[in-house]
């Protein structure tokens, strides 16, 4: 099979067309014949070295796909051959065929293709862990989510505003602030020239936000606190600003705010397999009444890679960045 391979560390321009074989899938595993494969910012830390994939997970990259199931083994949950997926992973995605935890798959949604339905995954099961699992957000509370055109924020902003949320989001122009409120954002803030602090508390007259998503980090978790609301919760996913931070510990305490931070990709199989019961029951409803829609920003082919990840790199997207197998 042709994936993507690479020698780490590397910049883009270190991604090339390789053959190797198919991979055998485990038990409780599906081998999938990959239509499209998801990009996230994941897979550009691993390519520079700063993101291992886990113990026994494949080094190639990728962790979201969708495909056909060619091969099931036991365990699978009554997934069988022919089914169309999409599919949460450890790694592997960039390639023709990737073997995956069956608990981790679920059918590509009724009107979506497979471009579409490889945009989900991540951003999904990302999102409703952390903003219904872990943020417990409820109609009528108010949400602070950073860097909302990604694939992660338009995920975060739709799933909120079906959720009876009001959505306050970053974004770093006026473009992207637009694109944010078309898909649902009540309040957005360019961060390049607004005080997102000023702006949540103005908005929630001082009151602060219940819920921030935050896959910043660095300075922004001073500031997070400043604008959360008392009893608030601040959740961080990533940390593309930075992994030290200093903050203010009375403040937090004073305002009892929870701060807790997640990471998905080596979590255990039976943690992915409850989000995607959820997802099955509470989100693909919403996906397939249109309510919740996959936001492509531009689809390459696989031997293109290099110029998806040059996409990514330059931060001018909003939404998601897919490669197709079939070109």
């Amino acid at each position: 099979m042709k994936f993507v391979d690479y020698q780490e560390p590397c910049d883009a321009n270190g991604l090339n067309i390789r053959e190797t074989n198919k991979p055998t899938p485990a038990n409780g595993q599906v081998l999938i014949k990959v239509d499209a494969a998801g990009l996230n910012r994941l897979d550009i830390l691993q390519r520079r070295g700063f993101y291992p994939p886990p113990p026994g997970a494949s080094t190639i990259l990728g962790v979201e796909v969708a495909g056909t199931i060619t091969e099931i083994t036991e365990n699978c949950n009554g997934l069988k051959i022919g089914d169309e997926v999409c599919a949460l992973l450890s790694g592997g995605g960039y390639a023709e065929y990737v073997a995956a935890d069956a608990v981790s798959c679920l059918p590509v949604p009724k009107g979506l293709d497979m471009i579409q339905a490889a945009s989900l995954p991540e951003a999904l099961f990302t999102v409703w862990s952390n903003i219904m699992d872990v943020g417990h957000l409820l109609e009528g509370q108010s949400i602070l989510i950073h860097g909302g055109a990604s694939g992660i924020g338009t995920a975060a902003i739709q799933l909120a505003k079906c959720h009876g949320a009001t959505v306050i989001t970053t974004a770093r122009n006026e473009d992207k602030c637009r694109f944010c409120e078309e898909i649902g954002a009540d309040l957005t803030i360019n961060y390049q020239n607004q005080d997102f602090v000023q702006e949540c508390l103005d908005f929630t007259s001082g009151k602060g936000v219940n819920l921030i998503l935050d896959m910043v980090g660095g300075d922004y978790l001073d500031r997070n606190i400043k604008a959360a609301a008392i009893d608030g919760k601040i959740i961080l996913i990533a940390a593309i600003g930075g992994i030290k931070a200093t903050l203010n510990i009375l403040a937090l305490m004073q305002k009892r705010i929870l701060l807790t931070g997640t990471t998905l990709r080596s979590r255990e199989p039976e943690f992915k397999s409850q989000i995607a019961k959820n997802l099955l029951l509470h989100v693909w409803p919403l996906i397939e009444a249109g309510k919740i829609r996959p936001v492509i920003h531009e689809v390459f082919p696989l031997f293109q890679a290099k110029n998806a990840h040059l996409l990514m790199e330059s931060n001018k997207h909003c939404g998601k960045i897919v490669l197709n197998m079939a070109c």
